[in-house]
């Protein structure tokens, strides 16, 4: 018997080179070992990207923490500003650290906890930092690839 979705995939996006602007996609390839195709981290641009290191390959964070952050700062902060590659809704990121979850046909490993940093805040605006301190997603790797799509079942394992 399969686990029971606890979320849904709400948004992707992905950046070609570091500091370039997120591209929606309504579908993206996950490579195992690599990242999702047309991302920098995939093609080893990112800014944080370095050899070896787990956890660069895709980003994730809960719809829930940006409407936060507008509810809670005032800060109105899209998906594709927040620099992060999956947006989610219904599943609690920070509850996925050392798990493996399916994004559909996707298995992800989450790896560590995405907080917010300065490189983020000149990217998109002030007082973000803040605002996302311990909700600013999650840090995970592919273990089997395939392709993900807006709507696809997030599903902890």
């Amino acid at each position: 018997m399969l686990p029971e979705p606890s979320g849904i995939l709400a948004a992707i996006h992905v950046a070609p080179a570091a500091r370039a602007p997120m591209l929606a996609q309504q579908q993206v390839r996950a490579v195992a070992g690599a990242g999702l195709e047309g991302d920098r981290y995939r093609q080893r641009q990112g800014t944080f990207w370095r050899e070896g290191k787990a956890g660069l390959q895709v980003t994730l964070i809960e719809m829930e923490a940006l409407e936060a952050l507008q509810r809670e700062y005032g800060i109105a902060l899209s998906a594709a500003e927040s620099r992060r590659n999956l947006a989610t809704r219904g599943v609690a990121l920070n509850h996925l650290v050392g798990r493996c979850f399916r994004v559909g046909e996707v298995l992800l490993q989450g790896v560590r906890l995405c907080e917010p940093c300065g490189h983020l805040e000149q990217l998109a605006r002030a007082g973000i930092k803040r605002g996302l301190v311990h909700r600013g997603g999650l840090r995970a790797d592919v273990v089997e690839g395939g392709l993900l799509r807006v709507g696809d079942a997030v599903t902890p394992l």
